[in-house]
């Protein structure tokens, strides 16, 4: 990956991170926060979206392109789901919960909360809001957090309501699930204060920290996202949405640096070229008698060829401009935004099925010469006409340079064409719910993820590695609830929680099925000396395998509790007298293969310790 002077370049970058926050209910009505397979759902019904002009009577430029694409959204609704989220019933007051976690957030991160809350409507027509738009208030402003690079300001956080969550794509449109909607979220966004890759990475990771601090936000897979903002000096501001790992910051800040040089450059050869972009033509005559399967197919269904002269582009379309990413790539992003399949161009041609005598034909018709280029559309009429202009207008902007606009972070840290930047005129107020007036006085200040690691060292004599695990982890709150509520070994609660399960996970036994109540009961009965020690991994076993069950029921059926001392003397003394020969000749020598075989017999009932001893004794006796 090339690497570039920053700083030189004139680098800025922000970031707006998203974090599900882990209540009991959603954000404006008494639905629990469960996430439910489609499967699952009661019924379903449709809606079409249209944006709504803001209060000066402004359309946003962002909704009125996403309205141009005509679908139908259906919509998934389950038995923890209700009237608010399907627009039927007014959202009630905001939840209290969430509002709490939310300064505490504030509090984290230095943040001054606003004197009243009021909620805001921000208009979203791409189907995942059923109203058409996202519920938004601003809680608090102005804080800061550390870097090794120097400090990056906080400029606001919001509260947010969490979008559909989308399943499928249809014949007509788009499904979506309702079981998300409505989840509180929160929206940080930074100041452009980070200059560098390894800054916004850095600067993710200690929100994230700081977020996970709090104990009450959601964990796992798309609970939270980010959002970066990248500029350089004579580029532009480019919004790339939906970053779900971490590790993918940096790598998408350099793409994004680079894709914008590129265009600079691209640009800068265009001026020199004195490039233009022609009219869209009908070029169907061309192609008649094609063997190109893509094109063919569009014209045997009454579809047509629309042709575009791009004047001084020849060689430019099929620069790469990210990896595996060109210009073309760009200008086909759009043509794709409206209903089609994509482009094909002269820098890619003859391929696909297209001869070399098509592309001199297409060339003729279009009066394209040595140093142009021709994009090509094939389509119904209606999107092959949509298509090719919304190609000819990026063309137009690469003749300038870089264009505003969101896009959509791919998996390989590149990214493509969503819509342009929203603008001021997608925000109007919420006339439906009272604002709120926070109340900062008893929020307090939570334990930082750090600090939980040095006082689990100190107070609970962890090791490093183990005390980091348990406070990174998603069950440092049962962790603190089983050792400073219950009196339990912290090593044991720690090693449960982290080391064991993990192990489990390995064997392929299905932890996800354990409960909060499965592993403190599991924990307890071990603490108490109801079940051995070596008997905790059987135990979740059986809990995971069947989660219906209680730690003591599944003690019960699975005859885990522990034998007493004669019944480990029978299990043991089986042992040695089928490894007599074994031990006469090596002694204790033959102790680590046999103590394996014994803990193997009397499967987890017995604690190690005591099956040690008894196996010395046997083995001395015959020795």
């Amino acid at each position: 990956m090339t690497e570039y002077d920053y700083e030189e370049l004139g680098l800025v970058a922000g970031l707006e991170i998203h974090q599900q926050l882990d209540t009991a209910t959603k954000l404006f009505c008494d639905c629990p926060t469960t996430i439910r397979e489609p499967e699952e759902s009661e019924r379903s019904f449709t809606r079409y979206l249209h944006p709504t002009k803001s209060e000066l009577g402004e359309i946003d430029q962002a909704a009125l392109e996403e309205s141009m694409v005509d679908r139908e959204f259906e919509y998934l609704a389950y038995d923890t789901t209700c009237l608010v989220e399907e627009d039927d019933e007014p959202p009630h007051r905001v939840d209290r919960e969430a509002m709490e976690t939310t300064l505490e957030i504030a509090q984290l991160l230095d943040m001054s909360v606003v004197d009243q809350v009021n909620v805001m409507r921000k208009i979203v027509v791409d189907g995942s809001n059923t109203t058409g738009f996202q519920r938004s208030m601003l809680v608090a402003n102005d804080g800061a957090i550390e870097t090794s690079a120097g400090p990056v300001g906080i400029e606001d956080m919001l509260l947010e309501e969490e979008s559909c969550q989308r399943v499928e794509e249809t014949a007509d449109g788009v499904r979506f699930s309702l079981d998300r909607l409505g989840i509180p979220l929160v929206e940080i966004g930074t100041k452009p204060d980070i200059s560098s890759p390894e800054q916004a990475r850095e600067a993710a990771e200690r929100i994230g920290m700081l977020l996970r601090s709090t104990g009450k936000v959601k964990r796992g897979l798309g609970t939270i996202r980010q959002d970066v903002n990248v500029s350089i000096e004579e580029g532009a501001r480019i919004e790339l949405k939906g970053v779900q790992s971490l590790d993918d910051i940096d790598d998408l800040v350099r793409n994004e640096v680079r894709r914008q040089v590129e265009l600079l450059d691209i640009a800068d050869e265009l001026a020199g070229r004195d490039a233009a972009v022609g009219e869209p033509q009908d070029v169907t005559g061309v192609f008649e008698d094609t063997e190109s399967g893509v094109i063919e197919g569009a014209l045997s269904s009454g579809g047509e060829v629309q042709g575009l002269l791009l004047s001084g582009f020849d060689g430019l379309v099929g620069r790469e401009i990210q990896p595996d990413r060109r210009l073309g790539t760009e200008l086909s992003d759009h043509a794709k935004r409206h209903g089609a399949g994509g482009i094909f161009h002269t820098d890619e041609l003859p391929a696909y099925g297209v001869t070399e005598a098509e592309v001199e034909a297409l060339r003729d018709a279009v009066g394209a010469g040595p140093e142009d280029a021709v994009a090509i559309v094939a389509d119904d009429p209606e999107t092959a006409e949509l298509a090719i202009d919304a190609v000819a207008e990026r063309a137009e902007t690469a003749l300038e340079g870089v264009p505003e606009e969101t896009r959509d972070a791919n998996e390989d840290a590149t990214s493509r064409y969503l819509r342009p930047l929203p603008g001021a005129a997608r925000m109007y107020p919420e006339t439906d719910v009272p604002p709120v007036e926070p109340d900062v006085t008893e929020v307090e200040t939570p334990e930082l993820l750090t600090q939980k690691v040095d006082r689990y060292e100190s107070e609970f004599d962890l090791g490093s590695g183990l005390a980091e695990q348990v406070a990174y982890g998603q069950r440092w709150p049962l962790f603190e609830a089983l050792v400073e509520g219950e009196g339990v070994d912290p090593t044991l609660a720690a090693g449960t929680l982290e080391s064991t399960l993990t192990e489990l996970r390995r064997d392929d036994v299905p932890v996800g099925n354990l409960t909060d109540e499965h592993l403190w009961g599991a924990i307890l009965l071990v603490d108490g000396g109801d079940v051995p020690r070596e008997g905790i991994e059987d135990l979740l076993t059986a809990l995971a395998e069947k989660p219906s069950l209680t730690a003591q029921e599944a003690v019960e059926q699975e005859g885990l509790g522990g034998v007493d001392e004669s019944e480990v003397r029978d299990a043991v003394v089986e042992v040695v007298e089928r490894h007599e020969d074994q031990i006469a000749e090596e002694g204790m020598g033959a102790f680590s293969a046999l103590m394996g075989e014994c803990m193997g017999a009397l499967r987890g009932k017995a604690d190690g310790d005591t099956v040690s001893d008894v196996l010395r004794s046997e083995i001395q006796k015959r020795a």
